[in-house]
């Protein structure tokens, strides 16, 4: 049967490590409407893949599993991209927990009792959770390992114990590299990895877009304060990818791989850091 790939949330980040990973493969491409997610299998197929499209909406077990019975039609699910989310200024509170926190949770699940021996799989979170101050133990594992329905009832995720919509999406992206970490254990079980890549700023139309807007000086800073003095491309997560999902990256499982030009370093040790009083 033929290998399978599965992106789910094939934007631009989603569609650069399909290129990556996708070749002589069957790509399985997935954003939240059909209409996006046949603009996506066009441009890949244009470029030689062999490609189909599904809508899935993340927040949906239905839809998850529905996702995934499609996948099992097509071969062997021997990769997992998973690049969908939504970002602070697009959606409140309640939505960003529910599509990236348990989302993600949602599809780490299901897939994880599909994929094949020998596969591998991705998870794009964000420098934003390594920014998020630290949590207790037993908060980090509850994140980690609470299972998927019951996780959005977890005390520290009720309403006025999450400040703002970058709250959430800070404790949604360090959820999601420590869920990684706990699902590389049950994922090796079955002969399979699974990692994390928290990116900064890479340039999409919607960065783009974001640097246009309210939060727009926020970003420019960051880019400015980094070391690298740039934002980040597509093509760059893709790399990385590649090589957390491929031979290169075979004793490689349940890490993240926090890549963001040194703006966390920053926050932490330069420009960006709070003054500390002498």
């Amino acid at each position: 049967m033929k290998d399978v790939v599965v992106v789910v949330g094939a934007g631009f980040i989603g569609q650069s490590i399909a290129r990556r990973v996708g070749a002589g493969k069957h790509l399985l491409l997935s954003n939240l409407t059909q209409e996006g997610s046949d603009q996506a299998a066009e441009a890949l197929a244009n470029a030689g893949f062999e490609v189909s499209a599904a809508a899935v909406d993340i927040s949906s077990r239905a839809s998850v599993q529905a996702l995934l019975e499609k996948a099992r039609t097509l071969g062997n699910i021997s990769g997992l991209v998973h690049a969908a989310g939504v970002l602070p200024s697009q959606a409140p509170i309640e939505v960003i927990l529910k599509v990236d926190l348990y989302g993600t949770a949602l599809v780490l699940e299901l897939f994880g009792e599909a994929i094949a021996r020998g596969g591998s799989g991705v998870v794009i979170s964000s420098q934003s959770g390594h920014r998020l101050p630290a949590l207790t133990p037993e908060q980090d594992h509850a994140l980690a390992t609470t299972p998927t329905e019951d996780l959005l009832k977890l005390d520290m995720l009720q309403p006025g114990r999450v400040t703002d919509t970058l709250h959430a999406y800070q404790l949604s992206k360090r959820g999601n590299s420590l869920r990684v970490m706990a699902e590389a254990v049950r994922w090796g079980r079955r002969g399979a990895r699974i990692n994390t890549i928290s990116p900064g700023i890479i340039i999409t139309p919607l960065a783009r877009d974001e640097l246009n807007g309210p939060r727009g000086a926020g970003y420019r800073r960051m880019i400015e304060a980094c070391a690298v003095g740039r934002a980040g491309t597509p093509d760059e997560v893709g790399n990385v990818a590649a090589l957390l999902m491929g031979p290169d990256g075979s004793f490689i499982s349940g890490s993240d791989f926090l890549m963001d030009g040194g703006v966390t370093a920053a926050y932490k040790f330069g420009e960006l850091a709070p003054a500390v009083a002498p």
